[in-house]
């Protein structure tokens, strides 16, 4: 008995990526963006997951003549801001036919997508062109398996000349040496041994003694500290008028 299920998901380096072209000439605007919707997520293939890039690349072409039903040309309003205060910009859908009919198929993809980083990349996926021709014909062989049908010619391989056997050299032959008797060395004059000279090195000078300070007019007006033995006597107190009446009249025999 099974208690669970087993979920198997495809590896995104297990994946087989397609191109795919539609022609949008001819083809309601609403239809023709669901129908591409579901190619770029990958709706429509049995090993679809939600959280993985699964879908495929789709190429449009024809943009110019995609159709509108009712008054859609001149009722339709698409705004966009420029960030400005008061730079709000309109434009109906029969002005953007005109300049950017590429934009009004990539905007109603755009809005059929999931709004996050995976759903930015599914957009990159999506090439729109207004004419019937497209730079993407390398891309849809290879996708639909029309490159292996017809394999490239096979390029032949340049044939490199052969090098050339050199030719051996002969080695010249070595020409006999005669050996040369030594030459005389010549008779040594004898030399008078020369002096040695021996340099006398000047005695160090003595440092220069310090002068002393001189005394300046400050220092001479200064006075000798008084000798510690020295103690002055109290200087006698003055009597005043009111301390001798204070004491009485002296007697006479004083």
């Amino acid at each position: 008995m099974q208690l669970y299920r087993e979920t198997t998901h495809t590896k995104p380096a297990d994946r087989v990526y397609q191109w795919h072209v539609i022609d949008a000439d001819g083809e309601r605007l609403g239809r023709l963006a669901s129908r591409i919707a579901v190619l770029l997520m990958g709706k429509d293939k049995p090993d679809y997951s939600r959280h993985q890039l699964s879908g495929d690349f789709v190429i449009v072409v024809n943009a110019v003549k995609v159709a509108f039903s009712g008054n859609k040309r001149a009722q339709k309003i698409y705004y966009r801001h420029t960030g400005y205060i008061g730079h709000l910009r309109e434009r109906t859908l029969d002005e953007m036919m005109d300049k950017f009919p590429t934009r009004v198929i990539e905007q109603a993809v755009k809005g059929m997508l999931p709004r996050n980083r995976l759903g930015r990349q599914m957009l990159r996926r999506l090439k729109v062109y207004a004419e019937a021709e497209h730079p993407h014909e390398a891309q849809v062989r290879a996708g639909l398996g029309k490159a292996k049908e017809e394999p490239a010619a096979p390029t032949r391989a340049r044939r490199q000349p052969a090098a050339k056997a050199a030719a051996p050299v002969e080695a010249p032959e070595a020409e006999p040496q005669v050996a040369e008797a030594p030459a005389e060395a010549p008779a040594a004059e004898a030399v008078a041994p020369a002096r040695r000279r021996t340099t006398r090195r000047a005695a160090p000078k003595a440092p220069k003694a310090k002068a002393a300070p001189k005394k300046t007019a400050a220092a001479t007006r200064r006075k000798a500290p008084a000798a510690k033995d020295a103690v002055d006597s109290p200087a006698p107190r003055r009597r005043t008028r009111r301390a001798a009446a204070s004491e009485g009249p002296k007697p006479e025999g004083e």
